[in-house]
């Protein structure tokens, strides 16, 4: 029974969220700064449970219209998403009751991007979106929640409501520090989908699925390479600019097997082949920076 389960979320798949959310943590403790583990907790499973059922509700539509077979009865299966998001969905209302509007907006776009990439009329997984809204949501939202919900009020903004008004006043250099920081993340989450849909763009041109690398062709393979070469202008800024410790300068040497994978991802773009080095530069990247963050603190 849970491996049925862990087979329908695809649970080792997991890795942009959790990689993110570790990583994010990682800074917060470098830069000191007090966690409420409270509010920490409820967000991690809020999160992971979303997660899961994004993927659990892209195979229940994936194998509908492949009319492919699922690890349980399509009655089960529905179910068991409709038991992920409401725990998870409730978990988030109770995170926004605990904190402010700011996590229950960022929070609500989150679940709903999490129905609609494969639901709907028009599933964000069939637009030329999915890199930019995966980067957005793995990579930016999860270390901005993360920073917001463990630092005081009103370090990255101030907001007032009334009925005849709406005050905003962002604070712009922490806001620019999370971009950056965010940088990594996002890069490394967008070309796990840039290079799935590069490897299937024939197959998905065939059901009528328009991805981005069917828009951009063959300028895919420089963006794919582009975007690892900007995670390493973001650690190299980081370092300078004191976001990160210095000690994680030495991530830059991860370059060179990353760049072995882009030259071979270069060459053949075959899901059953090449595919996986999204995957081992993402751990790669993420994974040394992470490392070298808890290391730091270490050695604080």
């Amino acid at each position: 029974m849970i491996k049925r389960f862990l087979d329908y979320v695809e649970i080792r798949t997991k890795i942009t969220s959790l990689f993110a959310f570790v990583m994010s943590l990682g800074l917060l403790l470098y830069k000191n700064q007090t966690m409420n583990l409270g509010n920490t907790l409820v967000f991690f499973c809020s999160m992971f449970l979303i997660d899961l059922a994004t993927t659990a509700i892209n195979n229940y539509i994936d194998t509908k219209d492949g009319n492919q077979a699922l690890p349980f009865n399509r009655k089960t299966a529905l179910f068991i998403i409709y038991a992920l998001l409401f725990v998870g969905g409730s978990l988030g209302i109770i995170l926004a009751y605990r904190t402010d509007l700011v996590v229950l907006f960022v929070g609500g776009l989150c679940f709903l991007c999490g129905v609609l990439y494969t639901y709907g009329p028009i599933p964000i997984s069939r637009q030329p979106l999915g890199e930019i809204l995966s980067g957005v949501f793995y990579g930016l939202f999860i270390p901005f929640l993360m920073f917001y919900i463990n630092t005081p009020a009103g370090t990255f903004l101030e907001y007032r409501l009334s009925f005849e008004e709406i005050d905003l006043k962002l604070k712009i250099v922490p806001i620019i520090a999370l971009l950056l920081f965010a940088v990594i993340p996002f890069c490394c989450t967008a070309n796990i989908m840039l290079a799935n849909n590069m490897c299937d763009v024939e197959k998905d041109i065939k059901v009528k699925r328009h991805t981005l690398p069917y828009y951009i062709g063959k300028k895919s393979i420089h963006l794919f390479a582009g975007l690892y070469y900007s995670c390493y202008a973001a650690i190299l800024l980081m370092c300078i600019v004191k976001i990160l410790s210095p000690l994680c300068l030495l991530a830059l040497l991860t370059i060179y097997p990353v760049e072995k994978n882009i030259r071979l991802f270069r060459k053949k773009q075959v899901k059953s082949e090449t595919f996986v080095v999204s995957i081992k530069n993402y751990i790669t990247i993420m994974g040394s920076v992470t490392l070298l963050l808890f290391i730091s603190i270490l050695m604080k």
